[in-house]
């Protein structure tokens, strides 16, 4: 007597499974599209230089990373990111209690990295008054002072 084979997967099961692998390609996909856009190269025009920061020696335990984001910050952008300048939460309560709003989060790029890394900015009020640099994605803050900007 042969008894009918059992099936080893029904057709609901290879469903799922083909809907994972397209929800995991869409994903991919959407990572993809979020990839930053490549630092664009320093303006070495006169009005350019005129406006580039300054030495201050203050600011030497900055990474050259990090003066290249504040040159951004004063020009207004273009920044690579498209969360840079959007508002800082103080999620952590790590910096001073201030309005939401206060505080605006800038990317300092890693070289090395292909996304945005750990190392960021915060500047508190509008126009900045406050400045803080963290390596370390948010777990400790380093404040530090900047010269009259033009």
């Amino acid at each position: 007597m042969n008894l009918p084979r059992k099936r080893t997967g029904t057709p609901q099961r290879w469903i799922w499974l083909i809907a994972g692998l397209l929800l995991l390609i869409a994903l991919q996909l959407l990572e993809r599209g979020n990839d930053p856009a490549p630092i664009p190269a320093p303006d070495n025009t006169p009005a350019a230089r005129q406006h580039a920061p300054r030495s201050d020696p203050a600011l030497a335990f900055l990474p050259r990373e990090a003066h290249a984001t504040l040159a951004l910050i004063d020009r207004g952008g273009p920044f690579p990111h498209r969360q840079d300048g959007t508002v800082f939460q103080n999620r952590e309560r790590l910096l001073p209690q201030r309005a939401r709003g206060h505080y605006r989060e800038y990317t300092v790029a890693t070289p090395g990295l292909n996304h945005r890394g750990a190392r960021r900015i915060v500047t508190g009020g509008d126009p900045p008054r406050e400045w803080y640099y963290t390596d370390d994605h948010y777990r400790s803050f380093r404040a530090f002072q900047r010269q009259e900007q033009p």
